[in-house]
């Protein structure tokens, strides 16, 4: 899978030999940097050995695929960081009104985490990422909130580790709301017990998991859109390819290096992109009604497509919940693997009510000289709600420390 959308690509594109539309469910996309210059590799494969390129100006993809071990089996720490919707009026510019979180603000002990599941874990001294978050009801267009998000320092109980999600709620705020509750305990409970996956197929997993556990619970008759990103470091060989496949030169004592890694998954049009050499570079894909591929899966499955709409209902085509629709709609993701650099700054992680009036560069461009991540989610917000969005705004900005 790229990482650069099939449907509205990132940064001009010059030729493309053969453009990937919504991946197939075993494609697994990697992005990766090539020394000694900023322009980025993208590997996929799908079942076949087939490879395919793409190139533009900016960069250069390759199609192909390879397994990521995961670290050492953790034990069980229920994270906490996340947030319920709520249905009070929400404001960009008002501390009281809007669920701004600071980014100085002291994480609490394990003992507070157990008390209480809504509190942050942001850290005053974090050498890894920092994170900021906003979001807004738009009263102007909303009578109430069905966004909810989650995010966590030290995931899973392992340092430098970072879960990150964002869930739009439609039909109600039930489905949005469980999962930020849930979402991330169901990735946690897949990822230990299948320790030697690699993590895109733990995340296409987890979104079924999730989708069935959502369906019995919350999910029959509302649904939500989510993005998530998970981030870790992982150990490689010192003259080994990042993408593993090179042999590493002979020698009794190899040095091993550190390399971190994103990794993203999405149903329906929530998005994250990453900031690259100041390039908006999409680490999803918008599943809608729209796209030619998605109405064909649709019509293949005896459902149709009218004005855009799933059986004339739903705009998104890929959710989780929507139990009624759920022949249809489906919950599996599409998935990303980055190899983050020091050219990487920042991720922007934003539902729909954002990407309806700013597109990727645009939303990097506004923030890329803002330092504090929580300052650059407010100003996304306000962005969005100066352009005259008609939807709920969650925006969730996570600036990587130290490259």
């Amino acid at each position: 899978m790229s990482a650069i959308s099939p449907s509205t690509p990132s940064t001009p594109s010059s030729k493309t030999t053969k453009e990937l539309s919504t991946p197939d469910l075993n494609v697994n996309n990697k992005i990766e940097p090539k020394d000694g210059s900023n322009s980025i590799s993208t590997p996929i494969r799908k079942n076949s050995e087939e490879t395919f390129s793409t190139s533009s100006s900016d960069s250069n993809v390759e199609l192909t695929v390879s397994p990521v071990p995961l670290t050492p089996k953790e034990k069980s720490i229920k994270p906490f960081g996340s947030f319920n919707t709520n249905n009070s009026s929400n404001n960009s510019g008002s501390q009281s009104e809007e669920k701004v979180f600071n980014s100085n603000v002291n994480a609490p002990s394990p003992s507070s985490q157990q008390q209480n599941s809504i509190v942050s874990n942001k850290k005053a001294e974090f050498s890894h990422f920092k994170i900021g978050v906003s979001e807004d009801r738009n009263r102007r267009c909303r009578r109430t909130m069905e966004d909810a998000h989650s995010f966590f320092y030290d995931f899973a109980g392992i340092e430098g580790q970072g879960f990150f999600a964002i869930f739009d709620g439609h039909a109600g705020k039930q489905a949005a709301e469980w999962c930020g509750n849930h979402f991330h305990e169901t990735f946690q409970e897949v990822l230990q017990e299948n320790t030697t996956l690699p993590i895109p197929e733990i995340f296409h997993l987890s979104f079924l998991r999730a989708d069935k556990q959502l369906n019995q619970n919350a999910g029959k008759h509302s649904g939500c859109t989510a993005i998530a990103a998970f981030l870790r470091s992982e150990e490689i060989a010192e003259g080994e390819s990042a993408n593993g496949k090179e042999p590493v030169s002979n020698g009794a004592n190899t040095k091993r290096k550190q390399k971190r890694v994103l990794y993203t998954a999405n149903v329906g049009d929530a998005r994250a992109v990453l900031s690259r050499n100041g390039s908006a570079i999409r680490l999803s894909y918008d599943h809608k009604g729209s796209d030619a591929q998605e109405a064909k899966r649709i019509v293949d499955a005896g459902g149709f497509v009218m004005n855009n709409r799933v059986n004339g209902v739903l705009a998104v085509t890929r959710s989780l919940g929507d139990s009624s629709m759920k022949e249809f709609v489906v919950g599996n993701p599409y998935t990303t693997e980055t190899e983050l650099t020091e050219n990487d700054p920042f991720l922007i992680l934003a539902c729909d009510g954002l990407w309806d009036v700013c597109d990727d560069q645009a939303a990097v461009d506004l923030i890329k000289d803002i330092e504090d991540p929580q300052i650059a989610s407010v100003k996304l917000i306000e962005h969005a709600l100066a352009n005259f969005s008609t939807d709920n705004l969650s925006v969730m900005v996570i600036r990587f420390m130290n490259g």
